[in-house]
């Protein structure tokens, strides 16, 4: 019973769009044809611009459809990695609590109140900064008055950048880790290799064209690969263990294929200091 009615339908149509297309060429023939009324052209041109919105209109409607469609799936899909990061957040942060609780309960075990790791932090904020010694030293905002003590480690938010060598009652010096100075104090630093294995070193210089520290006497035979972590290792002076030094980048190796020299990326940007945390440790 559909049938004939869809080829009525279907007849309707091709007579319509044969109709359309014959104004629509009577229209581009008359155009020209300064002795034809301008109602005639007028009826064309409309013609034309009828068929021209029925024939664009479902493309240009399934092009939007598409486009939704599309942006759609791009935020869900960036919606589920930053649900999945947040995940992966909290359980970092589980973890980690659940660790430092354990520490904690061990400590009390052994009878441990202090160990290399323990520490107490105050906040400061750099004040002064010469162009002169840019590479060498920043003056912070807080002093003894606030139980800043000599030799103490300072950090940033993202790593260490230096030790307090000098104290005033409300304000520091501090020496940074870049320094040009040899003189200074190095910092004792470790990394662990992939076989587990600790090795051990010291600060010795830093290379201002390459923005990289360079730790040398080195007590380990252990080979080190790029992208280890170094933290300092809270042995000869008053820096605690554990505080994020950098990363490897390039290892010079002797001729039996032990490390002479390692190239670290400092973990801290030594070009914007502001606030800053000194770092006192509980011995």
């Amino acid at each position: 019973m559909q049938k004939p009615f869809f080829n009525k339908k279907l007849v309707i149509t091709l007579v319509s769009l044969i109709t359309a297309f014959l104004l629509i060429a009577f229209s581009i023939v008359v155009r020209n044809d300064r002795s034809t009324p301008s109602f005639i052209q007028s009826f064309g041109n409309s013609a034309a611009g009828v068929v021209d919105t029925v024939v664009n209109a479902p493309v240009e409607g399934i092009s939007k459809v598409t486009g939704s469609v599309s942006n759609l799936i791009d935020t869900y899909q960036e919606n589920a990695q930053l649900k999945q990061k947040i995940d992966s957040m909290n359980a970092l942060e589980v973890e980690n609590d659940t660790l430092k609780e354990e520490n904690k309960q061990l400590k009390q075990q052994l009878s441990l109140n202090k160990s290399l790791t323990s520490y107490d932090s105050i906040s400061a904020y750099v004040i002064s900064r010469a162009p002169s010694t840019w590479q060498n030293t920043v003056v912070i905002s807080k002093g003894s008055s606030a139980g800043v003590t000599k030799g103490s480690a300072v950090m940033s938010d993202k790593g260490i950048i230096g030790r307090v060598s000098e104290v005033n009652k409300t304000n520091s010096k501090v020496e940074l880790i870049t320094t040009q100075d040899d003189s200074d104090d190095r910092f004792a630093v470790q990394l662990i290799d992939d076989s587990n294995q600790t090795v051990n070193g010291l600060i010795t210089g830093y290379n201002t064209d390459t923005n990289r520290l360079i730790m040398g006497q080195i007590t380990s035979k252990e080979k080190v690969k790029k992208g280890t972590k170094v933290i300092t290792s809270g042995l000869g002076g008053t820096t605690p263990k554990g505080l994020f030094v950098g990363t490897v980048t390039k290892v010079v190796n002797q001729d039996n294929g032990l490390p002479t020299k390692i190239y670290i990326k400092p973990a801290a940007d030594m070009t914007n200091l502001n606030v800053v945390t000194v770092t006192e440790r509980q011995d």
